[in-house]
C-alpha cells in the first residue's frame, strides 16, 4: 500500500468485498425466511470453518492462531458473534436497502476510533469529504419508496444495525494491531469454529422447522462465499490499505444489493440509484486516495512498498 492511495491489488480486493458482502444482505434475507437467526449464524460459521480447515491445518496456520487465541476470540466476537446475529435478526424487520445504508456508517465509526487512538491522518480534508460524500450518496440511493422500514419493531432493528456497524469498525483495528503476525487463514478458521460451536446449541433449540430449499441454498452460499472466502479477502484488504480505509467498501454494498434485487427479482431501478451511485463512487475514491490519481513517488527511493505500510499509514505528529 502507498501512503497516498490504493494499489492495484487494493482496488481489486476492494471490488471483491464490495460485491461479495453486497450479496450478503440478500442471502441473509432469504435464509431467515425459514431458518432462525441463531441457526443462520451457526450454519454459516461452521460451514465456512469447514471450507478453510484443510488449508489452515496444512499450512500450520491453525496452530499459530491458537497461540494468540484471546485476540482471535475477541476478533470473532466483534466481527462474527455479535454482528451475524444482529444482522440476521434485524433483517426479519428491515429491508436490505435500509440495512445496507446503516451498515455504511462503518467508515465513519472507523474514523472516530482512529481519532480516539490519536491518529488524525484520516481527517485530511479531502478524505473526510470523501467519507461524508459517500454516506450522502448511499442515503440518496436508498431514499426510494419501499426501502425505509415501518412498524415498532424497526426501531430496535435500526439500533441492532448501528451496533453492528460499530463492531465492524472495531474489528479491523484488532487485526491490524493485534493479529498482524498470525496467518489470516488460521485466525479466520479458529474464530469461525469458536463462534459456530457456541451458537450450535441455541440453533438447535430455536430451529423448529425444516428450511426451504431456497433458504438452505442461501445459507450455503453465505457460509462458503460470503464467510470463508470473503474473510480471506477482507484480511488481505486490511493489510493492504489499513483499518481505516478498508471498510470503505460498505458504501458500495447496499448498491450491489439493490442492483441484484433489480436484476434477479425485477425490482425497479429508482432515480435515487441512478443519482446516488456516482456520488458513492466519487466519495470512495476521494476517501481512499485523497484525490490523487496516482500514489506519490519519492524519486530517490521509489514508491512506498508493502513493508513500509506501518510507517506510511500514520504520519508523525509534525506531518499531520
Amino acid at each position: 500500500m502507498s501512503a497516498q492511495g490504493f494499489t492495484r491489488r487494493g482496488w481489486i480486493l476492494f471490488a471483491v468485498m464490495s460485491l461479495v458482502w453486497g450479496v450478503t444482505y440478500l442471502l441473509i434475507k432469504e435464509s431467515v425466511a425459514s431458518i432462525s437467526p441463531p441457526a443462520v449464524v451457526a450454519g454459516r460459521t461452521l460451514l465456512g470453518g469447514l471450507v478453510l480447515l484443510p488449508f489452515a491445518i496444512r499450512s500450520g496456520a491453525l496452530k499459530a492462531a491458537w497461540k494468540h487465541w484471546p485476540w482471535v476470540l475477541a476478533f470473532g466476537a466483534v466481527e462474527m458473534a455479535g454482528p451475524f446475529l444482529l444482522l440476521s435478526h434485524a433483517e426479519t424487520q428491515l429491508p436490505s436497502g435500509m440495512t445496507g445504508l446503516l451498515v455504511a456508517t462503518v467508515p465513519l465509526f472507523a474514523v472516530l476510533i482512529a481519532m480516539m487512538r490519536g491518529d488524525r491522518a484520516a481527517l485530511a480534508p479531502i478524505r473526510l469529504t470523501g467519507l461524508l460524500l459517500g454516506f450522502v450518496g448511499v442515503a440518496i440511493v436508498v431514499a426510494g419508496p419501499g426501502l425505509f422500514p415501518q412498524g415498532p419493531g424497526s426501531t430496535v432493528a435500526i439500533g441492532e444495525i448501528l451496533l453492528t456497524a460499530l463492531l465492524y469498525a472495531i474489528a479491523p483495528f484488532i487485526i491490524a494491531h493485534k493479529l498482524t503476525e498470525v496467518p489470516s487463514i488460521g485466525t479466520i478458521t479458529l474464530a469461525l469454529f469458536a463462534i459456530g460451536l457456541a451458537y450450535l446449541p441455541i440453533a438447535l433449540l430455536t430451529q423448529h422447522e425444516l428450511p426451504t430449499v431456497r433458504s438452505a441454498v442461501s445459507l450455503g452460499l453465505l457460509g462458503i462465499v460470503c464467510t470463508a472466502l470473503a474473510f480471506v479477502a477482507f484480511f488481505a484488504l486490511i493489510r493492504e490499505v489499513g483499518p481505516v480505509r478498508a471498510p470503505l467498501f460498505t458504501y458500495i454494498n447496499p448498491i450491489v444489493a439493490i442492483l441484484l434485487g433489480s436484476l434477479l427479482l425485477a425490482e425497479p431501478v429508482t432515480l435515487g440509484l441512478v443519482a446516488g451511485f456516482p456520488v458513492v463512487l466519487i466519495g470512495c475514491w476521494l476517501a481512499a486516495t485523497g484525490g490523487r490519481l496516482r500514489a506519490r513517488v519519492d524519486l530517490t527511493t521509489g514508491p512506498v512498498t508493502t513493508a513500509e505500510t506501518a510507517e506510511a499509514v500514520v504520519p508523525a505528529d509534525d506531518e499531520r
